[in-house]
């Protein structure tokens, strides 16, 4: 019953502010007598804040939006490139589609159905993409009176080019291969996660019927659950030096630098930045090979970390463009003995890897394998093959001498 108190109570109080009004008023007579004097009036008052002096909690931003990267830490060229892959979102997974449906044509109405395979957004019209590529798709009108989706002539020969292409790097691709196996903790994986994660490697699209031509590398099984998996025959002793161990014998102080794992101490040794570098350095190394059963050891240990660390390391020295999404990464989590922490692990990184994109979707770059100007320093014919691709995407019409005119 407090409120029934606190009530009286307030009854009380104003019913004293009243009386004592009400005496001053008949003491001091009314110099106006056709003014009549009346309590005085509380409501102007200002009994709560207003909203405009409310000082407004700012929601947290969504990982889906929030970019990892501070203004001050952001490298532009690199998100560039993670915009530039949006931009030919639609070229890159058309050209994909497409070129394994028959005679190289899809239905344009069944074009609308297919945003994910396709590259565009849920929605959306196909319509609104195919002309920003002219060079590349075109539509036309069968002779059953429905409109087709294809490739331009000029199209069809660069899907040969890039076909002769990938025939001539087939035995730098198997090697990759070879390698990836080599790093995982059973040496063997679903030949659906390396298809899934073939572009980043410039592995054709058929790589599953080519398997077949390398008996002394591969072999597949079927698992429990009728998933095909590709399995390592022979380990090759060439293969499991890692790229940081080439540098490392190039440049040892360059490897050394690569990587920061600080060693813990006490406030009261009062080291200086030097020394404190220097310290640090002397937990860097060894580093434990991507090659190695770094994967035995327990899973928060220093060793266990440097482990991952050089594992993620050769993982991105083995693609095309020395990049690869988070979606590529956890795609291999368990075979890597990779642990939720991946993201954060790079994070402390910063000398050798670069998170570009939102925290939710990010891409990891090796920095070093990057000029100062964003420009990957060794270019796989692939990579040139795909710029050339994306330029004339960007096209809008070819002249007399069938030289692109940009748009």
């Amino acid at each position: 019953m407090a409120w029934l108190r606190l009530f009286s109570r307030t009854l009380k109080s104003e019913e004293t502010i009243f009386r004592s009004l009400a005496k001053i008023s008949s003491s001091s007579p009314n110099p106006n007598p056709n003014f009549t004097t009346r309590p005085l009036s509380t409501s102007f008052l200002i009994t709560k804040t207003p909203d405009k002096f409310k000082k407004k909690r700012k929601k947290p931003e969504s990982a889906r939006t929030k970019p990892v990267q501070h203004d001050s830490t952001r490298l532009q060229h690199f998100e560039s490139l993670v915009t530039r892959d949006a931009h030919f979102r639609f070229l890159t997974r058309s050209k994909e589609f497409i070129a394994k449906q028959t005679d190289r044509i899809l239905r344009l109405d069944d074009a609308g159905k297919l945003y994910r395979e396709l590259g565009f957004p849920r929605g959306r019209k196909v319509t609104r993409y195919i002309p920003k590529h002219p060079l590349i798709f075109q539509t036309y009108r069968h002779s059953d009176g429905k409109m087709w989706l294809g490739f331009s002539d000029f199209m069809e020969d660069l899907l040969e080019e890039e076909r002769a292409l990938m025939d001539s790097m087939e035995l730098d691709r198997v090697n990759r291969v070879r390698k990836i196996l080599m790093m995982t903790k059973d040496k063997r994986i679903l030949l659906s996660k390396i298809h899934h994660t073939r572009l980043i490697f410039g592995i054709p699209d058929d790589f599953r019927d080519r398997v077949g031509k390398y008996p002394d590398y591969f072999r597949v099984v079927t698992g429990q659950d009728g998933n095909r998996i590709l399995e390592l025959v022979n380990w090759d002793p060439s293969l499991s030096v890692s790229e940081l161990e080439r540098t490392f014998m190039v440049d040892e102080d360059k490897a050394r630098r690569a990587f920061k794992f600080p060693l813990k101490h006490g406030k009261e040794l009062e080291l200086e930045e030097k020394d404190t570098r220097k310290l640090n350095q002397l937990n860097t190394l060894p580093l434990v090979s991507p090659y190695s059963d770094g994967w035995k050891l327990d899973v928060w240990t220093l060793e266990a970390e440097k482990y991952r660390v050089g594992i993620v390391h050769e993982f991105l020295s083995l693609t095309l463009e020395k990049r690869a999404s988070i979606h590529h990464i956890v795609e291999f989590k368990d075979e890597f003995s990779l642990t939720r922490q991946t993201y954060q692990m790079l994070k402390k990184q910063p000398s050798t890897f670069y998170l570009a994109g939102t925290e939710m979707n990010w891409t990891v770059f090796l920095k070093d394998a990057y000029n100062g100007d964003g420009v990957l320093i060794s270019k796989d014919p692939q990579v040139l093959f795909n710029e050339k691709l994306y330029k004339f995407a960007d096209m809008q019409q070819m002249d007399n001498d069938s030289d692109p005119i940009k748009r």
